[in-house]
């Protein structure tokens, strides 16, 4: 009786043994999960280190990020199969975010507390998946001098931008990784409607000299009048000028209409790090995020009620409310795929100026 008592006893040390190792294993997992964070972002490369850093320093979890395009962070995420190699996705433009969305890509079982202080329902998407922490309105960046010395006048619209003596001067960002043509196709599809747009942007094509990996290559090149008219947004129009001194740079919303971006944050789905992830969600929606924008040369306007707008994007006059009335947020979410599929397959592919690598 003894021996199997003192078997039983031996038993039970085992197990007990055993439950405390598995416990210590989950709490060091938990442990890890809370600290660590990996941040895909496509906002510019500094507001993004400097967001990273801060949300490091404010809750101690070790944070790492990588800058890529946003018509290249979906692509990288759906080739990972439920795996992302990042848990959270930061900046850029909004329509990548919305085919990710119905790619199944992103996760929307987290609702942010600081998702109360956006300014208006536009900002958010109608079933969680992304939240917007700015806005940028679409526009044209000439370089005054280079029009002046070519002897032309800057253009004011977009069918502006089809006159044959701009041929060879426009730069705009490529359809295949960046976000930015993606709402250019949007708008004029909406403009003018399906076929009309489709040639319109086929018509464009024959001015385009370059198109840059990211949206907002071309504003970086106008000021040294190697793009002497670059389509983009207008607040990295700003940055040329205020940062970098660029006063050649001038700055036009288009008169016949434009769109704009949100940029948003979103966490993806399959995120290695949730928790941390859904802490980088409530920061990305405060006052000591979005204000680090202006601070690094990212002049956008912001989007939640908290926060101050930057000088830079009021003194410009580069208001919200510039976007044209007709412009239908949710038809592009939808649309958006077909859209830019339906323009590539007009310039049968693209050339040599649409290669990606």
């Amino acid at each position: 009786m003894k021996k199997v008592f003192a078997l039983l006893l031996a038993l039970v040390m085992v197990l007990g043994a055993l439950v405390a190792c598995s416990g210590k294993k989950e709490e060091a997992k938990t442990a890890d999960t809370e600290g660590e964070l990996v941040v895909y972002g496509s906002c510019e490369e500094d507001y993004l280190a400097a967001a990273c850093k801060k949300f490091e320093e404010l809750y101690g979890i070790k944070t790492t990020y990588q800058r890529m395009s946003t018509g290249e962070v979906p692509a990288k995420i759906a080739e990972e199969k439920g795996k992302p190699s990042a848990d959270v996705w930061f900046g850029g433009t909004n329509n990548p975010y919305d085919q990710a969305a119905a790619d199944g890509l992103l996760d929307n079982s987290y609702v942010p507390e600081n998702a109360k202080h956006l300014l208006k329902d536009m900002y958010k998407d109608p079933n969680g998946y992304w939240y917007g922490i700015y806005t940028g309105l679409l526009g044209f960046m000439v370089n005054t001098d280079e029009l002046k010395r070519l002897g032309l006048e800057a253009p004011q619209t977009w069918d502006d931008l089809l006159k044959p003596e701009y041929k060879g001067l426009i730069w705009l960002s490529n359809y295949n990784t960046a976000g930015t043509p993606k709402l250019v196709a949007n708008l004029m599809i909406q403009l003018k409607g399906h076929d009309e747009g489709i040639q319109y942007l086929v018509d464009l094509d024959k001015n385009v000299q370059i198109y840059t990996k990211s949206g907002s290559g071309p504003s970086k090149n106008v000021g040294t009048g190697e793009c002497v008219i670059g389509i983009g947004f207008l607040h990295d129009g700003i940055t040329q000028i205020v940062d970098n001194g660029y006063e050649n740079v001038q700055l036009i919303v288009p008169a016949d209409g434009t769109a704009c971006e949100i940029g948003p944050v979103a966490i993806f789905k399959g995120a290695a790090h949730p928790k941390a992830a859904q802490k980088f969600m409530e920061f990305a929606l405060s006052p000591e995020c979005v204000e680090l924008a202006a601070q690094n040369g990212s002049y956008q306007f912001l989007v939640i009620d908290n926060a101050k707008q930057p000088e830079a994007a009021a003194k410009f006059g580069l208001d919200p409310s510039l976007v044209w009335d007709g412009y239908d947020f949710g038809k592009a979410v939808t649309d958006t795929k077909q859209n830019v599929e339906d323009v590539m397959k007009a310039l049968n592919g693209g050339d040599d100026r649409f290669k990606t690598e």
